[in-house]
C-alpha cells in the first residue's frame, strides 16, 4: 500500500534528483559528491521496485528503460527545420548585412546579432507537452525526421521535465546533440581493442549512436545536448528576441551553449567570432563556425526566408584546416554521367577532427595546373563538410620516385571508351547505362526521395541488385520478385514484402517527379517542374524542338541541347516505354493559360495527411490558381487541406479556427 508519506517521499526524491541532474549536466555545477547522488537514485529505485505503480515516463530512472526498436518511424515537425547558407569570409559576411538593411531600410545602422558556436553534430527536435519529453527527433529532410525518443531519453542533458513557471503546453525545442571530445576519445579506445572499426569523426559517431534500434547501446555513448531555440504554437507567450528565448529555455531546465552571445554591428560579430576560433582547440566539443542570427523575432519575420534557408541567419565558417601526408595512388571514380573524377589515396591524416584517406583532385587540368604526382607529399584541405581536396604539392619535398599522374583510355569499370567532350575538362566514359557503375549512380538518383521516392531501396541493395546482374535498367525493378530479393544479402521475406510494396506505390507519381527521376544531364528539379508546367504530356515534350524548349524560362542552349539529345537516344526511349508499361503514370495538370485563371491569387494555403492524389500534384494546381503553398500554419492561413492521418498541423488550424478542407472541399475550390 502507498501512503501519503511514502508518496510524498516518492515526489520529492524525484524533484531532488531532476535537480542534481540538471545542476551537473546543464549547469556544470554539481553541489553534492557523487556517492551521495547514487544514494538518493538507489532510494528512488527502492521505492519503484517494491510499487512499480508509481513509475512515470519523466522519472529519472527510465532513461534507459525501452526495449529495442525494430525500425525508426517518420514524424513531421511543427514548422521546417531549416539549413543555413554559409559565409566563408568577413566580406561574404558583410554582404549577409547588406541584403537585410536592403529588405529592412537603409535607415538601420547597426543590428543586434546573436552569435553562436555551430556545433558538429546532429539537429534534432524535441516535443515537450505538458512540460514532459514525449518525442525526439531528427532533422531529416527538415519537415520530415525519424521518431528517435526512445534513444534522446537517454542523453543526460536533456530533461525529461521541464521545470519552472509560465512553461507553454507544447513546445518543440531545437538544437544539436553531439559527442564530447573525450567520449569519442574513449569510444575509439574500445573500438581498437576489440578489433573494430573506428569512427571518423565526433559528428559520425553521435550520428551512429543516435541511429541505434537499441536505446542501452546509445546510452553508453555519452552523448551530450545544447539548444539553439524553440518554436511554440502562436498564442503562446514567447520572449520577443532570439537571445531572451534561449535565456527562458535555460530558466526551464534547457542545456544553452555559455558560448553564446549577444553583440551590436557586424565589426562586433567578426570580434566574436575571431575570439571563438582562438578558442576552438580547447573546447570540449568540436566546432566548425559560428552561427549570426538577427536577434529581433519581429525583424526576423520580416526578413522571411529564400528556398531552405532563412534570411536572417547564416553559418560563418572557420578557414579551411590543411595538413601535410602522403600522395599513395589515384583512382578514377564514374559518375552517374559518366565523368570520370580522380581521387587522391593518402596515407590517413587527421584534419579538423576527421580521418581523411581520400581527397578530390578535381579532373586533368587541375592535376596539371598544379602538377601534383604520386609518391607527392601533398597538403591536403578541408572546410566544414566541404569534400577534403589536394591544394598542392610540396615540391621542395619532391622525391625520385614521383610518378605522372594519366589520364585513362579505357573506363576502369566496363573497358569502354574515355572520350574528353571539346570545350569541358571533364573525362567521360562512353559506356552509358551498359557502365555498371553509371548504372548504379542513375539507379540511386531514380529511387531517391526526391525523384520516384522508393524507401528502402538503399545504395548497398541497388549495389547487389546490379553487380549481381538481377536487374539491367531502372524498368527492371518493377518486375523484381520476393524470392529474387530473398536470395540477397540481409533480406529476409518481411523486408522484401516492404520494399515490393513501396516499388508498387511509387507508380502513382507527379511529371516533374518523373522527369527528375529521368536523370537528363543539366535537368534538376527546378528545370524538371518548369518543363511540367508547360508541357500538358510526355510525347508532347519528346517532340519538342530546341526553339520550344529555349522559349521556357530559364533554359539556355545547353539544357535544352541535353533534354533533345536524351529523348532523341533510341535506349532511352525503350527504358521510358517499359517504365509506361509497368504502370508508372500521373494526372495531367493543364499550364497556367492566362491571368484571368488566377482565382485564388493571394491565398495561402497549407496541406497534411494522405490525399487521394500526390501532395506536389495538389500543391501544383493550387500554384496554378496564384495560390500560395506554404508549410507552417499561421494566423494568416486561409485553409488547411486535410486528409487522412493528419499531423501537428490539423490541431494548430483547429486551435486557430482555421478552415479545414477536405478531399471535397479542395475538389469545389480547384473548379471554381
Amino acid at each position: 500500500m502507498v501512503t501519503q508519506a511514502l508518496l510524498k517521499q516518492y515526489h520529492q526524491l524525484k524533484e531532488l534528483i531532476r535537480e542534481h541532474d540538471h545542476r551537473y549536466y546543464v549547469l556544470d555545477d554539481p553541489t553534492i559528491p557523487d556517492a551521495d547522488y547514487d544514494e538518493l537514485f538507489q532510494e528512488l529505485k527502492a521505492i519503484e521496485q517494491n510499487h512499480p505503480e508509481l513509475i512515470t515516463r519523466d522519472s529519472p530512472t527510465q532513461r534507459v528503460g525501452g526495449e529495442a526498436l525494430k525500425n525508426f518511424s517518420s514524424v513531421t515537425h511543427l514548422s521546417p527545420m531549416l539549413s543555413l547558407d554559409n559565409a566563408f569570409s568577413i566580406e561574404e559576411l558583410e554582404r549577409f548585412e547588406q541584403r537585410i538593411k536592403q529588405i529592412l531600410g537603409n535607415e538601420i545602422t547597426e543590428l543586434d546579432y546573436s552569435c553562436e558556436p555551430k556545433f558538429d553534430g546532429i539537429a534534432v527536435s524535441l516535443l515537450y507537452e505538458n512540460a514532459i519529453l514525449v518525442r525526439g527527433a531528427t532533422r531529416g529532410d527538415g519537415t520530415v525526421g525519424e521518431d528517435i525518443t526512445e534513444n534522446i531519453r537517454t542523453i543526460p542533458s536533456i530533461p525529461l521535465k521541464l521545470t519552472g513557471k509560465h512553461i507553454p503546453r507544447l513546445i518543440e525545442v531545437r538544437g544539436e546533440v553531439y559527442m564530447p571530445k573525450v567520449s569519442f576519445f574513449k569510444l575509439n579506445q574500445m573500438a581498437a581493442s576489440s578489433g573494430i572499426k573506428e569512427f571518423a569523426n565526433p559528428r559520425n559517431a553521435a550520428a551512429g549512436s543516435l541511429r541505434q534500434l537499441d536505446p542501452k547501446i546509445t546510452a553508453k555513448r555519452q552523448l551530450a545536448f545544447y539548444s539553439y531555440g524553440a518554436q511554440v504554437e502562436k498564442d503562446q507567450s514567447w520572449p520577443k528576441n532570439h537571445y531572451d528565448s534561449l535565456m527562458q529555455l535555460k530558466e526551464w531546465g534547457i542545456r544553452i551553449c555559455p558560448e553564446s552571445k549577444i553583440v551590436k554591428g557586424i565589426a562586433k560579430v567578426q570580434a566574436a567570432w575571431e575570439l571563438l576560433l582562438k578558442k576552438r582547440d580547447n573546447l570540449p566539443y568540436e566546432i566548425d563556425g559560428m552561427v549570426v542570427k538577427v536577434n529581433d523575432f519581429a525583424l526576423q519575420n520580416e526578413l522571411g526566408f529564400v528556398a531552405r534557408a532563412p534570411r536572417f541567419a547564416v553559418a560563418y565558417k572557420f578557414p579551411a584546416q590543411e595538413k601535410k601526408t602522403k600522395l599513395l595512388d589515384v583512382d578514377f571514380q564514374v559518375g552517374r554521367t559518366g565523368t570520370l573524377t580522380p581521387v587522391a589515396r593518402l596515407e590517413p591524416v587527421s584534419v579538423g577532427g576527421v580521418t581523411v584517406s581520400n581527397a578530390t583532385l578535381h579532373n586533368m587540368d587541375e592535376i596539371a595546373r598544379k602538377d601534383v604526382r604520386i609518391n607527392d607529399w601533398v597538403v591536403v584541405r578541408r572546410a566544414g563538410d566541404v569534400i577534403p581536396e589536394v591544394v598542392r604539392p610540396i615540391l621542395e619535398e619532391r622525391g625520385q620516385d614521383t610518378k605522372a599522374i594519366k589520364a585513362p583510355t579505357k573506363c576502369p569499370v566496363c573497358g569502354s571508351q574515355v572520350v574528353r567532350v571539346e570545350g569541358e575538362a571533364a573525362l567521360r566514359c562512353e559506356g552509358g547505362l551498359v557502365c555498371s557503375a553509371q548504372l548504379i549512380e542513375h539507379i540511386k538518383h531514380f529511387v531517391a526521395r526526391r525523384a520516384m521516392d522508393i524507401e528502402g531501396l538503399g545504395s548497398k541493395l541497388v549495389e547487389q541488385l546490379v553487380n549481381q546482374k538481377v536487374i539491367e535498367s531502372v524498368a527492371d525493378l518493377y518486375h523484381l520478385t520476393k524470392p529474387q530479393l530473398m536470395a540477397l544479402e540481409r533480406m529476409g521475406e518481411k523486408s522484401a514484402t516492404n520494399l515490393l510494396t513501396a516499388i508498387e506505390n511509387s507508380k502513382k507519381t507527379t511529371f516533374a517527379k518523373f522527369l527528375y527521376a529521368l536523370g537528363i544531364r543539366e535537368v534538376g528539379e527546378a528545370t524538371a517542374n518548369l518543363l511540367a508546367e508547360n508541357f500538358t504530356n510526355l510525347d508532347e515534350l519528346m517532340q519538342a524542338d530546341e526553339e520550344a524548349l529555349l522559349a521556357l524560362p530559364d533554359v539556355g542552349p545547353v539544357v535544352a541541347q541535353q533534354i533533345r539529345a536524351f529523348f532523341a537516344e533510341k535506349a532511352n526511349q525503350k527504358i521510358i516505354s517499359a517504365l509506361l508499361k509497368a504502370g508508372i503514370e500521373w494526372t495531367i495538370v493543364k499550364p497556367i493559360l492566362h491571368e484571368g485563371s488566377l482565382s485564388l491569387k493571394g491565398k495561402s494555403y497549407v496541406i497534411t495527411g494522405t490525399l487521394k492524389y500526390p501532395r506536389d500534384e495538389i500543391k501544383l494546381q493550387l500554384q496554378q490558381k496564384g495560390a500560395k503553398v506554404v508549410e507552417s500554419v499561421s494566423a494568416k492561413t486561409d485553409g488547411v487541406i486535410v486528409g487522412e492521418k493528419p499531423g501537428s498541423k490539423y490541431k494548430k488550424a483547429q486551435t486557430l479556427g482555421i478552415p479545414i478542407l477536405g478531399e471535397a472541399e479542395l475538389e469545389k475550390l480547384l473548379k471554381e
